[in-house]
């Protein structure tokens, strides 16, 4: 199965856009939304291209392939104007080798994980910052944001192919990071 994952898109249309074309290229069977979807939050700037509105509209377009968490800057109001569920605080992909927990990352994250087996994937967005790597029993797997990267990184996206997670800079698709999860 291949998924492609983002997250953090805040409102920004021109990032949403990019997404979208990426997703139609992938080949991928669904789009992960990770939460914070339409509003960009007090904390953080404006993004370029903000238009919750349209942003919401071009994500309609692929309702039936979207899973998607709710984050912290989303509201119940938010899916009034969105066909697919992003409520949930949380969501459970499974594979035939593991699970794929799903969350935004404020509430389950790297310092407050959730009950995960061995050879698991916690997968979260929140902190902009692309991660793809080992740590202990567990895989951690985060996107980085499409419209305000942080740390220094470029905007991203993820992609699991295979056994293979990716985080991809948004623009050339070059590797960030990458970890081959256990089959």
């Amino acid at each position: 199965m291949k998924l492609m994952f983002a997250s953090d898109i805040h409102g920004a249309l021109p990032a949403t856009e990019r997404v979208l074309s990426l997703f139609a290229e992938s080949g991928a069977r669904y789009l992960v939304v990770l939460g914070d979807v339409l509003n960009h939050g007090p904390r953080n700037a404006l993004p370029p291209g903000y238009a919750p509105a349209e942003v919401a509209e071009r994500l309609n377009t692929q309702a039936a392939r979207i899973i998607a968490v709710r984050g912290n800057c989303d509201s119940e109001v938010d899916q009034m104007l969105l066909k697919f569920p992003m409520t949930a605080l949380w969501q459970q992909v499974l594979t035939p080798n593991q699970r794929l927990f799903l969350t935004h990352g404020h509430l389950f994250g790297p310092d407050n994980l959730p009950p995960l087996a061995t050879g698991d994937v916690l997968v979260y967005g929140h902190t902009h910052i692309p991660v793809a790597e080992k740590r202990g029993d567990i895989f951690h797997f985060n996107p980085g944001s499409v419209s305000i990267p942080k740390g220094g990184f470029p905007a991203s996206f993820g992609l699991l192919d295979g056994n293979k997670l990716q985080v991809l800079a948004l623009n050339d698709q070059r590797v960030i990071a990458e970890v081959a999860i256990n089959p």
